[in-house]
């Protein structure tokens, strides 16, 4: 995944005419593993079982019940064997609520019995992917999209569906609302062909308590 201070990814987003993602990732710096991955797992099927976990939730709350859950397992990602061989009282006892036991167990059987074949979905472009995955019960456009950042590392991938995104640029970018699907999709035009990388950064800014300073503020 792009980040680092040599890759073509934050060259273009320094270089950008958007001062204010220039700006941004200039702020920040290259982003280390840690914030490339925000704590997503590396497997396949983990990758969706976090995100299933995750649906409406807090970070801090799908992070606290995405570790009971691999307590569960001795500390790992379950099998989608082991997520089908256990109860539902068992995984309801981790905090996961009752329709997403369902959806965990629906993704499961569609990975057993190859309907979602995740090496194949590493050969076939973004939409299809998409297509794909929303066939599962419970995930939609957001969990697509954090599969294809997050797990398939692809380069330019706009997540329109996170919260965070769009808390993230309505903050940077001095907004008194909520950016709309057109709006977000217009701010991030420029960074094209790195809106992933862009996004990383999106959601890093919000962990940073002062914003640098904006065009307007500059220009005073």
């Amino acid at each position: 995944m792009e980040g680092g201070p040599a890759s073509p990814g934050f060259a273009h987003l320094c270089g950008l005419r958007d001062p204010v993602m220039s700006r941004l990732v200039r702020a920040i710096g290259p982003l280390g593993e840690e914030a490339r991955r925000r704590g997503r797992p590396e497997d396949a099927f983990g990758s969706l079982l976090r995100s299933i976990i995750g649906q409406q939730l807090s970070t801090r709350a799908a992070k606290s019940i995405y570790v009971r859950v691999t307590a569960l397992f001795g500390g790992r990602v379950p099998t989608p064997g082991e997520v089908l061989e256990r109860s539902a009282e068992e995984l309801a006892a981790c905090g996961i609520s009752g329709r997403k036991i369902v959806y965990l167990k629906d993704l499961a059987r569609r990975v057993i019995d190859g309907r979602l074949d995740f090496v194949e979905l590493e050969r076939v472009p973004d939409e299809e992917v998409r297509a794909r995955i929303t066939e599962v019960k419970g995930l939609g456009r957001w969990s697509a999209d954090m599969f294809l950042i997050f797990h398939l590392h692809r380069p330019d991938v706009l997540p329109v569906g996170d919260l965070g995104i769009r808390r993230a640029v309505m903050r940077a970018y001095g907004l008194t609302g909520l950016p709309d699907l057109t709006q977000l999709e217009k701010i991030a035009h420029p960074w094209r062909p790195y809106r992933t990388l862009a996004s990383l950064y999106l959601w890093e800014s919000l962990e940073m308590e002062v914003l640098p300073p904006s065009c307007e503020e500059m220009m005073r």
